[in-house]
């Protein structure tokens, strides 16, 4: 069939805003393998920015302050959501409506605001308190990413419950299997898709916290994107752009992960997308 005009123009202006977009990561990795001095300025094709996270112990130190970061706090993001996520699903009531409010007030609060106060918190438990825990600058990080991950793993291995049958955890109590045993045999498999995905998802948000990560790092522990917002003083390197692509990569590396886990659970296109937004 011949395809109206407004079809053809919705089709052009969707492509347009894909193009609008994308338009910056594309450029952001052209730029990953400028051999110049500054992103601003093309001298070459080469690989001398991925070169200098080898050579420069500072780019070094901040990746691996923020992969460590992300994978403790997503870590600690994937045990309490679990757990909250299930409680929501099997033991429905009143609180349930509460509970809910508060983690949507976690995911809607501004990230200043949470940093704001994260800020003299720490410092209270680390200084006043006497807790020096709180003042090793990974466990602030991990305790800063890990609030609003929470919150995300909860919606999604509650989403994931939700729509499964409790028939088979009812046939586990029936046969005299004890809770903790239940729990582990069949609860935790049936939620176990939500569960990766929710890990691999926290991870993410982790890596690209950049207002509570200014805020509560401490000198030692400077993750990756404080390190860009410092550099911004001196110009943009090419290996920002660089190790930028890199971190891009494991981005879409983890979304494809969670993707796949939940194809293979069962899930449609649709149900994936649901789990992933916690609905």
């Amino acid at each position: 069939m011949k395809r109206s005009w407004s079809d053809v123009a919705l089709s052009v202006w969707g492509v347009l805003v894909f193009l609008f977009l994308f338009a910056p990561i594309i450029v952001i990795i052209v730029s990953a393998f400028n051999t110049g001095r500054l992103l601003v300025a093309w001298d070459g094709f080469g690989f001398d920015g991925f070169i200098a996270l080898l050579e420069k112990p500072a780019i070094r130190d901040a990746v691996w302050v923020s992969v460590q970061t992300g994978a403790i706090a997503a870590l600690v993001a994937t045990v309490l959501g679990t757990l909250a996520g299930i409680a929501m699903a099997r033991h429905p009531g009143k609180w349930v409506f509460w509970f809910i409010g508060l983690l949507l007030l976690v995911s809607v609060t501004p990230e200043i605001v949470d940093a704001v106060a994260l800020l003299p918190w720490l410092v209270f438990l680390g200084q006043d308190a006497g807790l020096a825990l709180f003042n090793d600058g990974v466990v602030r990080l991990v305790v800063g990413h890990s609030l609003f991950a929470t919150a995300v793993v909860s919606y999604i291995v509650r989403a994931r419950l939700v729509g499964l049958d409790a028939q088979l955890e009812e046939a586990s109590s029936d046969l005299y299997a004890k809770p903790l045993t239940t729990f582990r045999r069949v609860t935790l498999p049936l939620a176990m898709p939500a569960v990766l995905a929710g890990f691999l998802l926290s991870f993410t948000l982790s890596l690209d916290n950049t207002v509570i990560a200014a805020f509560v790092q401490v000198s030692g522990t400077t993750p990756w994107p404080v390190y860009v917002l410092s550099a911004l003083r001196s110009g943009l390197r090419p290996e920002i752009a660089s190790v930028s692509t890199i971190m891009l990569v494991l981005t879409l590396v983890a979304l494809g992960l969670v993707a796949f886990v939940l194809r293979r659970a069962g899930d449609s296109a649709t149900q994936i997308a649901r789990t992933m937004t916690g609905n």
